[in-house]
């Protein structure tokens, strides 16, 4: 069959249902999966993208394509947790391999393409990937401060750990997006949810 190897990849990816994340669902009683992840930041990117700095330099589409596919790794490498240092070591090694495996299911070209739009997203340099990875940052942010913190007072995050992870990836993407990570970091602040 023509499309076999399309198949083969969409029911390898269906795994990424199984790859439980650290944060909570909105609702605080369970933690989300990272296809629910994926899910949500492809809808915000589109409810943010107006406020996109240069947002005529960004391609919405190539946005959503990235979103879609840059934790597709995690079916082999495993969801690492953001705050988590000694996890973090290796993990681009890591989930670069894995991207080799999963994208390298697919045929040419869409094997590269996705590879590409992987890498893309990791380097965060160009305009799309710059706001990609606000999306991918700022999702989790939202969660905890709009539920107990779980996530991060069960690890021990500090405020300070928050600032040098996230507000550069967040705040240069948007000047919304800059504003509503101060509002929200005063609000998780406020309601002691760092350690």
């Amino acid at each position: 069959m023509k499309i076999q190897k399309e198949i083969d990849f969409i029911l390898a990816v269906d795994a990424l249902k199984n790859v439980q994340r650290r944060n909570y669902n909105a609702d605080d009683s369970r933690r989300e999966n990272t296809a629910e992840h994926s899910w949500q930041i492809i809808i915000l990117a589109q409810i943010l993208f107006p406020y996109a700095k240069n947002n005529t330099d960004i391609n919405l589409l190539r946005v959503m394509r990235m979103l879609s596919i840059h934790d597709l790794v995690e079916i082999d490498a495993g969801d690492t947790f953001l705050f988590d240092e000694e996890g973090m070591r290796g993990k681009f090694e890591r989930e670069k391999l894995a991207a080799k495996n999963i994208f390298g299911i697919l045929d040419e070209p869409l094997s590269s393409e996705f590879y590409d739009l992987w890498i893309e997203f990791e380097e965060e340099k160009t305009p799309d990937a710059i706001f990609a990875c606000a999306i991918d940052r700022i999702m989790p942010f939202i969660l905890n401060a709009h539920t107990s913190g779980k996530s991060w007072t069960e690890a021990d995050v500090t405020e300070k750990q928050v600032r040098n992870m996230l507000e550069n990836a967040i705040c240069r993407a948007s000047d919304e997006m800059e504003e509503c990570f101060q509002l929200l970091m005063k609000k998780c602040f406020d309601e002691n949810k760092f350690s």
